[in-house]
Parts: C-alpha cells; sequence; structure tokens
C-alpha cells in the first residue's frame, strides 16, 4: 500500500528479509532498480529483492561509474527504494568509499537507510565497471580487511565480496581471493566478469556451500544466459544491474527524438504509461484515503 501506512510497515529488517530470501529453494532474481517507482514495478512485477547499481545510479545523474559519487547520495537512492517498494535492496558499495573505518560508516549508514545487502569489491580507486578493461586490484589482505569490517559493523545487512581477479589475474586466482573473503567474514561471493558457462561452474565447484551472484548485465563480457542457467551451474542470485535504466534512457531518448521532429508527443502516447496506471503504481489514492483534506482525484477521461 504506502510506507505512511504503519500496519503496513515490514516487521523484520531488510537484512533479516533478505536472508530468508536466501534460503528459499530456487535461484534469488534481483532486478536492478535505479528509483523508487521503477523498485515499484519490480515489486508489481513478482520480485521479491531489487539491486542498487552503482552504474544506474552515476548514469541517472549524468556521471560514470568510476566511484565519484559518496556514502549520503547512495543514501538517497537507498531510502527511496526502499520505502516505495519496501523490498530489500542488494546495494553496489563500490570499494567501500575508502579504507577500513569508511568500510564501516558505509555498512551503517545503508543498513540504516534501509538496505538488506551490500558488495563492496576488491579494485583500486579510481575503480571501473567490472566489464571494462584494465582493472587495477587492491591486495587481497586489503580487501579481507575490509569484508572483516562490514562483517564488524553491520547488525543484520548481507555482506558480498565481489572480487574482480578473473579478468586480470585468473580463474585460480578469483577462487583463492574468494575463499580469503569468506574467511574474513563474507556471507556471499561475487565473481565479477566470468566470460563463459564453464567458468561459471568451474568457480561454482570450487566453492562449495557458498552462496554464489551472478551478474547478467548487457554489453558486457557474459554471454546471455538466464535464471534458470545460472542456477543450475550453481548459483544463489542473479542480477540485472542497468536493464532498467536502459530501458529507461533509451524510451527518453526516443520521446525527445519524436518531440523534436513531431512538435509534440502525439506520437509516442501509446508507448507511454497512462495516467491511471501511473497512479496506481505509486499508490496515489492511498494517500488521499489517509489525508482526508485532499479531494479524491477523477482520472480525465480520454475520447
Amino acid at each position: 500500500m504506502t510506507y505512511l501506512v504503519a500496519s503496513n510497515l515490514e516487521k523484520q529488517s531488510a537484512g533479516q528479509r533478505f536472508r530468508a530470501l536466501l534460503q528459499q529453494k530456487s535461484i534469488l532474481q534481483i532486478p536492478g532498480a535505479h528509483n523508487g517507482i521503477s523498485s515499484q514495478q519490480a515489486k508489481n512485477a513478482g520480485f521479491t529483492a531489487c539491486y542498487l547499481s552503482g552504474a544506474a545510479m552515476t548514469a541517472s545523474m549524468g556521471l560514470p561509474d568510476l566511484g565519484i559519487i559518496t556514502i549520503d547520495e547512495v543514501c538517497f537512492f537507498i531510502r527511496q527504494i526502499s520505502r516505495a517498494s519496501q523490498l530489500p535492496v542488494l546495494v553496489d558499495g563500490d570499494t567501500g568509499y575508502g579504507e577500513t573505518l569508511n568500510v564501516m560508516h558505509m555498512v551503517r549508514c545503508f543498513e540504516d537507510a534501509g538496505a538488506g545487502a551490500v558488495h563492496i569489491e576488491d579494485q583500486q580507486l579510481p575503480k571501473k565497471c567490472g566489464h571494462l578493461n584494465d582493472k587495477k586490484l587492491v591486495s587481497a589482505n586489503e580487501m579481507a580487511m575490509k569484508v572483516a569490517a562490514a562483517k564488524n559493523a553491520r547488525r543484520d545487512l548481507i555482506i558480498v565480496a565481489r572480487t574482480d581477479a578473473a579478468a586480470s589475474e585468473g580463474l585460480d586466482s578469483a577462487v583463492d581471493r574468494a575463499k580469503r573473503y569468506v574467511e574474513a567474514g563474507a556471507d556471499a561471493i561475487f565473481p565479477e566478469a566470468l566470460t563463459s558457462a564453464e567458468m561459471f561452474r568451474e568457480f561454482a565447484k570450487r566453492m562449495p556451500g557458498i552462496p554464489l551472484l551472478a551478474n547478467m548485465t548487457e554489453f558486457g563480457r557474459t554471454p546471455f544466459f538466464t535464471a534458470s542457467e545460472f542456477e543450475e551451474m550453481g548459483y544463489k542470485m542473479v542480477i540485472w544491474p542497468v536493464s532498467s535504466l536502459r530501458i529507461s534512457a533509451k524510451a527518453v531518448e526516443e520521446l525527445y527524438q519524436a518531440i523534436r521532429k513531431d512538435g509534440g508527443a502525439q506520437n509516442m502516447v501509446h508507448r507511454m504509461q497512462t495516467r491511471k496506471e501511473l497512479y496506481e503504481t505509486i499508490g496515489y489514492a492511498n494517500y488521499e484515503a489517509l489525508d482526508k483534506t485532499i479531494v479524491k482525484t477523477v482520472i480525465p477521461q480520454i475520447n
């Protein structure tokens, strides 16, 4: 309904709810949601968690994904998504925004904002998208210290350790690093930018009993696989991190081109969410019901 209705609020923390989802038998499908309304649409589609991508956040701000944004800016996104949908959010924590104390501060801030899980990666700053070239890594020991710090700072937050080692150091190094991160306290592992089904299967084979996250991003190094295919390969979670942002951005680009060409948006109306559909998504009538001073809205009828 709406986060303003106290009886409708979740009684468990987002971290507790995310942990429960990891106990389900089937793979946890986690679509990217780059703002509040997209998280509501994900929930309406039947998803039980969503993902907040650093790449999607920065792109929505007109910035590249280079570790530029701050903890407070990310918390703004976490709050709007968790409030709008009440879904537990897996948040992209980049490199932890600094060293050990910064990582602990990030964890506390993200959890207070409503995050259910966070992943941190073993890249150096300035970090790059995991599917780009020439990524530089910190030592396994330095990353393990960050993981341990995150574990010590969290209350219920799930800690996912991402390793980008496969691309630059090979699969053996990625596995070795992942095992080190689990020893440091990671709840799950995210091996980034694997390039074949064989690599995904081999990584999973060498990390028995550890929940693994697969990244199904478009235009990257990973071929297209379905959720069921990732599950068969041994993965517990799969994200589609930037898909919603890419679809939205392309649609807006085409809208602006049409307005410029046609002198208006009349030829794009068939591709728009109607007013009725929008109001249903955001729960407009529920807010009117909470405040009797607001006159009930009557949707204009289209001829």
